[in-house]
């Protein structure tokens, strides 16, 4: 989840295949009926999964690798939020043709599944539902090749069926890498920027654009220790051309491994990025709805999936938000193409793809550039008047008005409400209280990073001040994915929001958040704010804010508001949202994607002598056995709330009694 773009999509220009074009060409003068805009679903290899493990009364699964080839109408109003698909070249019956890998797991027998199927949109190519439902590892959650990449198996014994359908257009399809293949404009140019904070002094360093170089005598670069610093050109500072796409940049005294470099440039022949949407739109609804025998899902001239579920992690939560905004859950005969949508991770946040030169890889964190296009109004799903812009909108406008809003339900770690901005979910304009649709819901999982892998253990990292938060968010996340399939199949309401609110006195300005008097503990109210920004001028120019505000901390120095998993309800250390960036590397500055740990003081004694205000262990359990009935009784009070699953409850508890619930070893 870098911000720079790895060596290996250096010089990727994508362009659709010729053999694709070809095909395209061929089937131009097929009927293009309502359903006709997957051309061609082409399976390329079905094998067995995991090595035919079962998974109860499911079953084994399959796994299915394919291609589809899209065609989109560019003069249909369904496509018209595609940014310059007027300028896309087209086939011969006038359409735009993208590729589109896609790969499919299901029961063998199909009708032995549960009848969902969960789109998980690819976060940078990458799968990784696998790691956060079934405790899978990578490689092999990406891969669903041995037995053991099917993890504790979760979601294979509930029945889901799971697609992945490729979207990201400026990466390259290759293995455990799904993309799509797009339109280049070629011929158009424009200004383009990018940003990159390196952590480390390497002097050259060697970096990839975002875009191609039309002009090498346009590039340009600016270094600043943080964003609200101006921008700096001071000698020794330079950058020079070495390819299409790749530059090297000189670099300066005087600034640390966290300083950020800002390179602009005009730029030319950019990618269709926006058919993303519509590729995950058409062939969504292609798997869900398609009866004949070219879908995978397909049993006795229908499709399997009675319903679907859209889910994204990260970057691909931020897809899903955009996904909605957009008005891309209508397909093509006016149907909704999820029942269902869970954004995870995403915060307040959009993405920069639905752009000239945008950039779908790119998250801006903090300090870096808080005008970026992925961060602008709206940011929640109700409806509201921006002062700042004079526009009225909300994630679930367009969806309201075509009656095809999905459920949602958004969940966030508690990361995001310090670097993401997540408290415009709940909260207008102006920072009062907003309650959320009665179709959404919003969940805090409080104490926990951005990301974090099943069994990763506390660690050190020279890059940041704290040990390293290594709380994985599996639990509430199968409760939350069980609670929207009682939603979307039976209309049993999930549990109600669990996140911070001005309302109830948990969402609150940062200076006030979190007490300042734990040793070890250094809290200075670093957060990520937000502003609205004049697009029109390059590059864009901050002319206002929005009040953001993150949770209130207990006496621990843990969120109140939220889901509290085990560790936090049955506490032997505290853990954050935020650790901030050590010296050398940007400090005063938070660290991105991750959150921090301090364990408490083993007894009374040892309490005393480091001056530390919280509870020792000792003071809270009189032993082992007191520790773990408290996590038991946690936990049944968790699944009376259908925040955790009866199965979860007995695996904490059984890691309770091992000493390993928390993972401080």
């Amino acid at each position: 989840m870098n911000n720079s773009v790895p060596k290996k999509m250096a010089n990727c220009r994508l362009r659709i295949p010729s053999a694709a074009l070809a095909l395209a060409a061929s089937l131009g003068s097929l009927p293009q009926g309502a359903d006709a805009e997957v051309l061609r679903f082409e399976v390329l290899q079905t094998t067995p999964a995991f090595e035919g493990r079962s998974f109860g009364a499911v079953g084994p699964y399959v796994k299915i690798t394919a291609r589809a080839t899209i065609s989109v109408d560019p003069t249909d109003p369904h496509n018209a939020m595609i940014a310059d698909i007027q300028l896309a070249p087209r086939n011969a019956a006038g359409r735009v043709v993208a590729v589109a890998d896609v790969v499919v797991l299901r029961p063998a027998e199909a009708l032995r599944g549960n009848g969902t199927l969960l789109v998980e949109v690819p976060n940078r190519g990458r799968k990784l539902a696998p790691q956060l439902f079934d405790d899978s590892v990578q490689p092999g959650a990406n891969r669903a090749d041995l037995a053991a990449d099917a993890g504790i198996g979760f979601l294979h014994r509930q029945g889901f069926s799971m697609a992945w359908i490729g979207w990201q257009a400026d990466i390259p399809s290759q293995p455990d890498q799904l993309a799509m293949s797009a339109p280049m404009l070629s011929g158009v140019t424009g200004q383009a920027r990018d940003e990159f904070q390196l952590d480390h002094l390497r002097n050259p360093v060697k970096l990839t654009l975002s875009s191609a170089v039309n002009d090498p005598a346009s590039l340009a670069v600016t270094v600043r220790a943080q964003w609200s610093e101006p921008r700096q050109t001071p000698a020794g500072l330079s950058v020079r051309a070495t390819g299409a796409q790749s530059i090297e940049i000189t670099r300066p005294a005087g600034f640390d491994a966290g300083a950020l470099y800002e390179v602009t440039y005009n730029a030319r022949d950019p990618v269709l990025l926006g058919l993303s949407f519509a590729a995950t739109r058409d062939i969504a609804a292609f798997l869900r709805r398609d009866g004949s025998p070219a879908n995978p899902l397909a049993v006795n001239g229908q499709s399997s999936a009675q319903r679907a579920i859209g889910f994204g992690i990260s970057q691909s939560g931020r897809f899903l938000r955009d996904f909605v905004w957009l008005g891309f859950n209508q397909d093509l005969t006016g149907r909704p193409v999820f029942d269902g949508l869970m954004p995870h991770v995403a915060g307040a946040r959009r993405m920069a793809t639905n752009f000239r030169f945008g950039q779908p890889g790119r998250n801006s964190r903090h300090p870096q550039d808080p005008a970026w296009q992925a961060d602008q109004f709206p940011f929640t799903y109700a409806t509201l008047d921006d002062p700042l812009s004079g526009r009225r909108d909300g994630l679930l406008l367009r969806c309201r008005l075509s009656k095809t809003c999905p459920l949602v339900m958004q969940s966030d770690s508690e990361h995001e409400w310090w670097a993401s901005r997540a408290s415009l979910l709940v909260t207008d304009l102006a920072g009062n209280h907003l309650d959320l649709p009665a179709d959404v819901r919003a969940y805090m999982i409080a104490g926990s990073p951005h990301n974090a892998n099943p069994g990763e253990a506390m660690r050190r990292d020279p890059m940041m001040t704290l040990a390293v938060n290594p709380m994985h968010a599996g639990p509430p996340m199968r409760a939350l994915l069980m609670a929207m399939q009682a939603w979307i199949t039976e209309g049993v309401a999930p549990p109600a929001s669990r996140v911070p609110m001005r309302a109830h006195g948990t969402l609150v300005d940062a200076a006030i958040a979190v007490r300042q008097d734990i040793p070890g503990l250094p809290y200075t109210g670093i957060h990520t704010g937000a502003s609205y920004a004049d697009q029109s001028v390059f590059p864009p120019r901050q002319i206002g804010s929005y009040p953001v505000f993150v949770p209130l901390a207990d006496a621990d120095a843990m969120a109140i508001a939220g889901i509290r998993m085990l560790p936090l309800q049955v506490p032997r250390a505290s853990y954050t949202g935020w650790n901030p960036r050590a010296p050398g590397f940007g400090p005063g500055n938070l660290f991105p994607l991750q959150g921090a740990v301090l364990p408490l003081a083993a007894n009374l004694e040892e309490r005393l002598v480091a001056k530390d205000p919280r509870r020792s262990i000792t003071e809270r359990y009189a032993d082992d056995a007191a520790y773990v009935n408290a996590v038991r009784l946690a936990a049944a009070q968790l699944v009376a709330e259908r925040l955790l699953l009866p199965e979860d409850a007995e695996r904490g508890i059984e890691r309770a009694k091992q000493g390993r619930l928390d993972q401080l070893k």
